[in-house]
């Protein structure tokens, strides 16, 4: 992505604790004096936060894959703009909350067998990919509940329900395997102290010197 910054991107099912991870991790390491941006998707710029609004809420028919992999994408185009590439150029760290990858999962594999779409459309108008992605690992029963547990108004792919929580997490976990060099599965069913300790581990290893 750039010879100075660092790409961190966190991924997971609902409720797999991703989001608090992404958060702690920022915490820590501007604590460590690195300057971070944290941001996430759909999101993380004007223009794709207002995607956002659209993709997750309503009914869970509003849009069909198709459609919904073309907005999530013209959602990371304007975030890659706007809001990554220009603190990696800067030398920052960026911790994301989603990337590519759950598009690759929710509606590329999970929604239908558009994965290879997904790829095309990301190699044509993202072209990047992080330098380590952390995926917090969940049971999907588990996952499910602390989700709903939340009561927001963006729960539109929560109410798709466990059947495809269970398909997102192979999913996640075969991505893994896929893309082994930069990814690393961390076991998100235990305490949060826990799980920081380990995400903050495996990040302390890619720390620009």
């Amino acid at each position: 992505m750039s010879d100075t910054g660092l790409f961190i991107s966190f991924e997971g099912i609902d409720g797999s604790g991703k989001s608090t991870q992404a958060r702690l991790l920022a915490d820590h390491l501007r604590d460590l004096g690195h300057d971070v941006v944290l941001t996430r998707e759909p999101g993380g710029s004007p223009g794709a936060e207002e995607i956002r609004a659209l993709v997750l809420q309503g009914d869970p028919d509003r849009w069909s894959a198709r459609t919904e992999i073309l907005l999530f994408t013209a959602a990371r185009r304007d975030h890659l703009e706007r809001t990554i590439q220009p603190a990696l150029d800067a030398g920052k760290i960026v911790i994301c909350d989603r990337f590519a990858d759950s598009t690759r999962m929710y509606q590329g594999l999970s929604r239908g067998d558009l994965r290879g779409i997904v790829d095309e459309l990301h190699r044509l108008m993202i072209g990047v990919e992080p330098d380590l992605t952390v995926l917090i690992d969940m049971d999907p029963t588990q996952g499910l509940s602390r989700a709903l547990a939340r009561q927001t108004v963006e729960e539109r792919f929560e109410d798709f329900g466990e059947e495809l929580q269970r398909a997102m997490r192979k999913g996640f976990l075969d991505l893994a395997q896929e893309y082994a060099q930069r990814f690393v599965t961390i076991d998100g069913a235990r305490g949060i102290d826990d799980v920081t300790a380990d995400v903050q581990q495996v990040v302390a290893a890619r720390l620009p010197s």
